[in-house]
């Protein structure tokens, strides 16, 4: 196993906490920054210089603007922070592939981020709120209840400091998902925003189709999405095939069960023809039985999908464990006996307290 390194980040721009959050210029679309612009007698196209040093050239400060005046500069310095939230810890693994970093928020809240290097690709895991309401059975996020949705520009600013983190060890952010803490379908207006603004070719131009929403099973938020002209992709938190067992581990299954959630996904793929991914927290004697994987073969079969098998990153302050690497395996195999396709995904960063909501919890210990 890797050892974890930890370092406090380098000191940010001063911020006031516990004040009310203030709108940042990362809650800005293109054509809203463009209003604000015009509103002030500046020209339009001063709107567009800036979207580009936020978003292509990661500027970190308004001085680092020199395209735009003093004056504008100075306006948007008083009018609107640069500063979202503040990094407050880093922890990485040995290598580096995997950095995990706390921010505090304006509210003095605690949100993480997770960047993980692939040899392909750079994923940022992103939070939607400070904590979760949902209340899965395993999670850390989930001892922490809901506190507040966080704002678009909270979103945008956890995405914007991974591109920056990346950069400087020569990679390119190419890859987003919502896994963090919090429900994005609880947060939906900002979610949407969020990846809409990220999207804007004018600016950071990430491809739908490289982000990724995940949700517990909000089913309502499942037909929504389907609807949105953004294409991004769906994963569902599923972790086990009948209700019984489901209700113990996602709550909210005793709201949306299991045939409503399969129905929603049946109706997403065919306005869609998008393919829905399962998540599947493989734990150890728990859910991870011959006869649970045959069962979630049965239910997913002649569907659109594919699961992601993801072995538990462990809480240390829950009962639940990791099986043995024999029984991942055949989990998977049997899982797939009816044709869906099944890969195990392990855990980044078991050894930095990388699952989902750990960090944050361990800081407020």
């Amino acid at each position: 196993m890797e050892t974890a390194t930890e370092r406090p980040r380098s000191t940010p721009p001063t911020i006031h906490l516990r004040r009310a959050t203030s709108t940042s210029v990362y809650d800005l679309t293109l054509a809203e920054l463009t209003a604000w612009m015009t509103e002030r007698g500046y020209p339009a196209y001063r709107a567009r210089q800036l979207f580009d040093a936020l978003y292509k050239q990661l500027v970190t400060s308004y001085d680092e603007v020199t395209a735009l005046p003093k004056a504008l500069r100075a306006d948007l310095t008083d009018s609107l922070p640069i500063t979202a939230m503040v990094p407050v810890n880093e922890v990485s693994t040995h290598n580096r592939d995997t950095i995990k970093t706390l921010y505090r928020t304006q509210l003095g809240d605690l949100v993480e981020t997770v960047l993980m290097l692939y040899r392909s690709r750079a994923t940022v895991c992103v939070s939607c709120q400070v904590g979760c309401a949902v209340g899965c059975a395993f999670c850390a996020t989930g001892l922490m209840g809901l506190d507040r949705n966080l704002t678009t520009g909270q979103m945008v600013a956890q995405v914007i400091d991974a591109a920056r983190t990346a950069r400087s060890m020569g990679r390119e952010l190419s890859n987003l998902v919502m896994m963090g803490m919090g429900e994005p379908f609880h947060n939906y207006p900002a979610t949407m925003k969020f990846l809409t603004l990220l999207n804007d070719p004018n600016g950071f131009g990430m491809g739908a189709r490289r982000m990724t929403v995940s949700t517990s099973g909000v089913v309502p938020f499942i037909d929504k999405l389907a609807d949105e002209p953004l294409q991004v992709n769906l994963a569902i938190s599923i972790h086990a095939p009948n209700d019984e067992l489901r209700s113990q581990l996602v709550p909210i299954n005793r709201k949306h069960p299991i045939a409503d959630l399969m129905a929603a996904v049946d109706r997403y793929t065919a306005k869609t023809h998008r393919r829905v991914s399962f998540e599947y927290a493989l734990m150890s004697g728990i859910n991870d039985s011959d006869e649970i994987a045959l069962e979630m073969a049965r239910l997913l079969k002649g569907r659109l999908c594919h699961v992601n098998v993801i072995p538990l990153n462990p809480v240390q302050v829950l009962p639940y464990e990791r099986p043995t690497p024999e029984r991942i395996e055949r989990f998977a195999q049997l899982a797939s006996v009816t044709g869906i396709p099944v890969t195990v995904r392990y855990s980044r960063g078991v050894d930095i307290s990388a699952a989902c909501g750990q960090l944050a919890t361990d800081h407020q210990s």
